[in-house]
């Protein structure tokens, strides 16, 4: 099941940022992470069977105060219509054999 997790994290500059990009792309099950919100302080982490619980509580002990805003599921897009695909036509298949003057090139005179 692959959910959407929206997490406002105190990140008060650019290194805390980083760090917490960085423990975030540790845990299980993260595919895609991104930061956002007005103040660049919420986490978007988007995955499969992720442990938020387990995500806040690291966020928490390493970079202060984390909330949880939002969990819900991502649903795939609706699957596109596929076309059938048309037949790939060779103009002109390459040859079963080369003919004799490929293989047996004459060699130049050596100079000296």
């Amino acid at each position: 099941m692959k959910q959407k997790i929206v997490i406002k994290v105190s990140m008060a500059s650019e290194k805390s940022r980083s760090r917490a990009m960085e423990l975030v792309a540790r845990a299980d099950g993260v595919s895609s992470m991104g930061v956002t919100g007005a103040g660049r302080d919420q986490l978007e982490v988007v995955g499969d069977f992720v442990d938020t619980v387990c995500l806040v509580k690291c966020l928490r002990r390493k970079l202060g105060k984390a909330d949880i805003l939002k969990v819900e599921e991502v649903k795939d897009k609706k699957p596109e219509e596929k076309k059938p695909e048309e037949p790939k036509i060779i103009a002109d298949p390459p040859p079963y054999y080369y003919p004799g003057y490929y293989y047996y090139q004459h060699m130049p005179a050596p100079w000296w």
